[in-house]
């Protein structure tokens, strides 16, 4: 069976996403390198009252990701595993088991929107996201890229501030 050949555009989304998410790339650490080491611990330690932790950074930038593969897809909202939506706390006794889970629900929905990313054509990179959005599918995804790098600056520095 011979496969579907992707859209350069398409090819370049994808790379994007990657690069930002876990693949190497000339900027340094992307949102899943600056989440490697830290322990539960680590993860859920917090600068201040009021701040977010490395642990609702993660949990955050995972709604988008679910938001963004929603958007594309067309599925209903309220579907993300947690209740509420965009910040979620990070749990108040936090254990290895759960900062596993929730580090692996960031990867499946990362993969779940790479896997809508890569079944789009050249045309559908510039309509409007099926599930909503004023913005093209090409600006939504990316969007979420950025999104990611924009956190993982986030959680470099508080792993610099939590050592001193």
């Amino acid at each position: 069976m011979a496969r579907r050949r992707r859209a350069p555009r398409v090819e370049l989304l994808l790379a994007a996403l990657d690069e930002a998410y876990d693949r190497v790339s000339w900027h340094g650490p992307n949102l899943r390198g600056s989440l490697r080491g830290l322990d539960a611990e680590s993860a859920s330690w917090r600068l201040g009252r009021r701040r977010h932790n490395a642990w609702e950074i993660a949990l955050h930038a995972a709604y988008w990701k679910h938001a963004a593969w929603r958007r594309l897809t067309g599925e209903k909202r309220g579907s993300f595993p947690r209740s509420g939506s965009n910040w979620f706390p990070s749990p108040a006794r936090p254990t290895e088991a759960l900062w596993r889970g929730d580090l692996a629900l960031l990867r499946e929905c990362h993969l779940r929107l790479r896997a809508a990313v890569a079944a789009l054509g050249e045309k559908d990179l510039l309509r409007r996201s099926p599930g909503g959005g004023r913005d093209s599918v090409a600006r939504l995804v990316r969007g979420i890229a950025a999104h990611d790098l924009y956190h993982a600056g986030q959680i470099q520095l508080l792993k610099r501030l939590r050592r001193g």
